[in-house]
């Protein structure tokens, strides 16, 4: 059980580090690739003002950012589509390490008790004739 655990606490920590860099290629990378063929659209900028900030009255803005979801969305794509893959890959070398022990043949079962006895009893018949 103590193995089990210590692998699921390197893969959380794998997982994490992984996720910061997947994050840093959707935002540095990706999303600003995306934004200069969308036509210098910055995507983190994006979202949709609800009500307008008035600083006569002291109203702040009210906004949905939905350009961060997009950011977050894709980043998600990323990580699930890297995991579909990995796992994909080690389900692809347990099969092919499963038809590996499937194609030993396995050896003859050894001849019962039974058997023996009525080997050695038909043989002691041939030499009495």
């Amino acid at each position: 059980m103590k193995g089990n655990v210590l692998d699921m606490a390197v893969g959380v920590i794998i997982g994490g580090a992984f996720g910061k860099i997947v994050t840093s290629l959707v935002n540095d990378i990706i999303m600003p690739l995306i934004g200069l063929i969308g036509g210098g659209v910055n995507f983190s900028d994006l979202r949709w003002v609800i009500r307008e900030a008035d600083e006569a009255t002291g109203i702040t803005e009210a906004a949905l950012p939905y350009g961060k979801f997009i950011q977050t969305t894709v980043d998600f794509l990323i990580i699930a589509f890297s995991i579909f893959v990995f796992i994909s890959l080690i389900q692809r070398i347990s099969n092919r390490h499963k038809k590996e022990e499937a194609a030993k043949p396995a050896p003859p079962p050894a001849p019962s008790k039974e058997e023996v006895l009525l080997t050695e009893i038909r043989d002691l018949l041939k030499e009495r004739k």
